[in-house]
């Protein structure tokens, strides 16, 4: 099928998030390199540049074919629009100016639109978008009207309909800009003139046949977690070839949550795998992680820990005898966070280490030994398939839970330090990750004494501070007799978190609150006293495609209870709650 719009990528994490949210208007869309020649785009209605974290003044900074934009010849082109970088992209090219921001601009945002014009048609007012970027356009190029502004960017959209040129500074794409779905629909409806020619639900058979295509006459052995992913690949494969050809085995890393392994092989049970095994490995991981306490090293260990047991199983049982491929519940968001992407030639900064894409899951997937039914697509998409299957809702609504597991929730230090008070608040010594301008950073955190009364707050912070990316709030404990101490990835602090986790699990479900949310990480901080050694950081978070999220606050009283039963675990001394949304911060802290 010919897309009517192509996506360029221009190394944004958004990227095909973009082409998905394009193909639920009906419309088929495809990814590109940012660098196609405009020739081989002629006969598309549409072509989006996304956003990406360089500066169009940056050496090698990914660029566009210059004819797509040119003056001539635009009545045969796509109409285009410029989307973050793709607007600022759009304006150097064609005389306007683009500035570094004095500050940058991540997460929520308000829009004042000035003019509807075309683009924003149907839209007015004050608006909630969603940002991620420093640089910015500070003059637009000549024949482009200015359509709206944010608080820091003056220069917020732009457009020229006679030149069928369209740009935006926000990110429409996500579910947080609230008017995005009313942009990407005059674009591609009311700019470019498509029609819809694609069902977004309805893939199952598609997927099944690419499956049987990929699997041939081999079997398939699959690893599964009892995630949502996991399970709905597992389901697929069974359902395309059998489940005489699937075998499948849950390896118990001893970094699950309390009770995991049993609640998985008893639903894999239910959904009538008869060749299910479940493989004890906790004594091999948490060997290999003794005394390890960088974040980024902890993946790449638990990865290639992963491909060990793997090759241990698949030997031991004749699975490498060339009968067998391996299958694995792989979402799209794990290959692009982790700057794998193919299709957009991997321009994509490396957010996070996905451990099924280090280097020895690479080799299996060079060797064709590799089935990925779900590399495609999203997690709301996932459960939107695993529906159709009739997946039961206590596996198909399960939060999301990392690969990884534990171990990249219970955080570790290599220095001592003690917070220290500002007249913002309290900087503590703990680095956790985020994503500022589609790329990741590692720094501090900073406590407040009580929860802000503005929704805006901790991003406002964030932006404005510039050497922190995550904002929480002290809901037990004095901060000033609290020290970062020294820790490692111990089996105590495993089975502290284990407790934590299984807590805040219950209190949830039995509240109701956990069906109100996407995905509740609980975390484990080693900042604490002598006989107190860590404290807990409650993440209760809101997404669709955990692409962007937004904090989500609890009820009272629920806090109330959490924190009463928290308080009482054996070396908790005392506990947090993120504000963060996602940008500036990761949903998780490593």
């Amino acid at each position: 099928m010919r897309p009517q719009i192509f996506v360029l990528d221009a190394g944004g994490q958004y990227c095909h998030l973009i082409a998905r949210k394009v193909r639920e208007l009906g419309v088929y869309a495809e990814v590109m390199a940012s660098e196609t020649p405009a020739s081989e785009l002629r006969g598309a209605k549409g072509v989006i540049i996304s956003g990406g974290p360089s500066s169009v003044y940056d050496p090698g900074s990914p660029t566009i074919d210059p004819d797509l934009i040119a003056s001539t010849h635009r009545e045969e082109s796509p109409c285009v629009l410029g989307i973050c970088y793709g607007q600022q992209l759009m304006a150097h090219l064609l005389g306007g100016q683009v500035e570094k921001g004095t500050k940058g601009e991540y997460g929520l945002a308000h829009l004042e639109i000035e003019r509807q014009g075309t683009l924003l048609a149907g839209i007015s007012g004050r608006q909630q978008v969603w940002m991620s970027h420093r640089d910015l356009v500070a003059g637009a190029p000549p024949g482009f009207a200015v359509l709206g502004s944010t608080e820091t960017c003056p220069i917020a959209s732009i457009e020229s309909p006679e030149q069928r040129l369209f740009a935006v500074q926000f990110h429409p794409e996500v579910v947080h800009t609230l008017c995005g779905k009313q942009v990407l629909t005059n674009f591609v409806f009311g700019v470019c003139g498509c029609e819809t020619d694609w069902d977004p639900s309805g893939q199952i058979g598609i997927v099944e046949n690419q499956i049987r295509e990929a699997a041939g006459d081999r079997s398939i052995f699959f690893f599964v977690s009892g995630g949502v992913d996991s399970t709905v690949a597992y389901t697929l494969c069974l359902r395309a070839v059998g489940p005489e050809r699937v075998h499948g085995v849950y390896v118990d890393t001893g970094l699950m949550r309390e009770d995991e392994t049993e609640f998985v092989r008893g639903a894999f049970a239910k959904l009538g795998a008869t060749n299910f095994q479940v493989e004890d490995a906790s004594e091999a991981f948490l060997g290999s992680l003794a005394g390890v306490i960088d974040p980024e090293k902890k993946r790449h260990i638990i990865g290639e820990a992963f491909v060990e047991v793997q090759e241990r199983v698949l030997d031991s049982e004749h699975f490498l005898d060339g009968h067998w491929v391996l299958g694995q519940g792989t979402i799209y968001p794990d290959t692009i966070e982790s700057g794998g992407d193919v299709i957009g030639k991997g321009k994509a900064e490396v957010i996070k280490t996905h451990h099924n894409r280090v280097a020895g899951i690479q080799k299996l997937i060079s060797e064709g030994r590799i089935v990925e039914p779900l590399s495609s697509f999203y997690k709301d998409e996932v459960r939107e398939i695993g529906r159709e299957l009739g997946i039961a809702p206590e596996l198909l609504e399960r939060h999301p839970f990392p690969g990884p597991g534990l171990a990249i929730r219970c955080l570790c230090a290599a220095e001592a330090g003690s917070a220290v008070k500002t007249a913002d608040g309290w900087i503590i010594p703990l680095r956790s990750v985020g994503v500022q301008g589609d790329s990741r950073t590692y720094r501090a955190v900073i406590a407040l004494d009580a929860f802000p009364e503005s929704e805006t707050f901790a991003a406002d912070l964030i932006n404005r501070l510039g050497d922190v990316n995550r904002v929480v709030v002290r809901v037990h404990g004095d901060v000033d007799a609290l020290t970062v101490r020294p820790a490692t990835l111990t089996a105590d602090r495993l089975d502290r978190l284990r407790r934590a986790d299984a807590i805040v699990r219950r209190l949830s479900v039995d509240s109701g609150f956990e069906q109100s949310i996407w995905q509740f990480p609980v975390v484990l901080v080693p900042f604490g006293t002598p006989e107190r050694p860590d404290s807990v950081v409650l993440r209760p978070i809101d997404s669709v495609d955990g692409m962007t999220a937004r904090a989500v606050g609890m009820p009272e009283e629920l806090l109330r209870n959490m924190v009463r039963e928290l308080a009482a675990v054996e070396g908790v001394a005392g506990v947090f709650y993120d504000l963060t949304n996602k940008p500036p911060g990761t949903i998780e802290w490593e």
